[in-house]
């Protein structure tokens, strides 16, 4: 699970140059992702100021919490992860999969702007070696993601920790992630379509294998060669 993947010569991620147009689901989970953290960052406000009510949120994901939030946008740094780490579009449906579960799981826990940007960048990155035959390692996502590679360590642990390792998705539940990224558009009127990709690796398992298809169902509601830090 822990594996590496490759990089070049100098160690450093390279832009993918397959595709010079950003994937649509970039587009749509970076939607879906804004929209969320928009409302429970008010929900956050709105819980500080009435006494004794704040401490009730919970606390599973305060491992991805950062100090404050990072100054880059939810879009610009879900494209920076695509370009620079070349995972397939599927990882980031996944990616969504995962953050979902933990909501499912975890349900006073919020993903707020203090911890959304960790939890995409461990989140896909998980997706990438459940899905890709080839993908980089840990270093070179924490270096593109913005943290250090030990922390990056300990919040792939956390991950998984919280998901009960429940990383398998099968095709009948990738399929339905995709259609709700799609209503979310559609109901917002810019109707767009995720890639989609048949999923080969151990992530997908068949139908009947997989225990969280019986119950989930999504939530409602040219670069440099080195890429620039990002400041928290």
């Amino acid at each position: 699970m822990l594996a590496g993947g490759e990089e070049n010569h100098h160690g450093r991620p390279q832009p993918s140059e397959a595709e010079q147009t950003t994937p649509r689901v970039l587009t749509i989970l970076s939607f879906v992702m804004e929209k969320l953290v928009a409302r429970n960052d008010q929900l956050v406000v709105g819980l500080s100021q009435l006494d004794g009510l704040s401490c009730r949120l919970g606390k599973s994901l305060n491992a991805f919490h950062g100090v404050r939030a990072p100054s880059i946008s939810i879009p610009k740094y879900l494209e920076r992860i695509y370009k620079y780490t070349n995972c397939s579009p599927s990882c980031f449906v996944v990616g969504y999969v995962y953050i979902d579960r933990l909501v499912h799981k975890h349900p006073d826990s919020l993903v707020v702007s203090l911890n959304v940007h960790r939890l995409l960048v461990t989140s896909v990155m998980v997706a990438a070696k459940m899905l890709d035959d080839v993908h980089y390692n840990n270093a070179i996502y924490a270096r593109v993601g913005g943290v250090s590679n030990p922390e990056l360590n300990r919040l792939e642990l956390e991950l998984l920790f919280l998901l009960d390792f429940g990383v398998t998705v099968s095709s009948r539940v990738f399929e339905s992630y995709c259609l709700h990224l799609e209503k979310e558009m559609l109901w917002n009127g810019a109707g767009q379509e995720v890639e989609r990709a048949i999923i080969m690796s151990s992530a997908a398992n068949d139908d009947n294998d997989n225990d969280n298809d019986i119950t989930e169902t999504p939530v409602e509601d040219v670069p440099n060669s080195s890429p620039p830090q990002i400041a928290d």
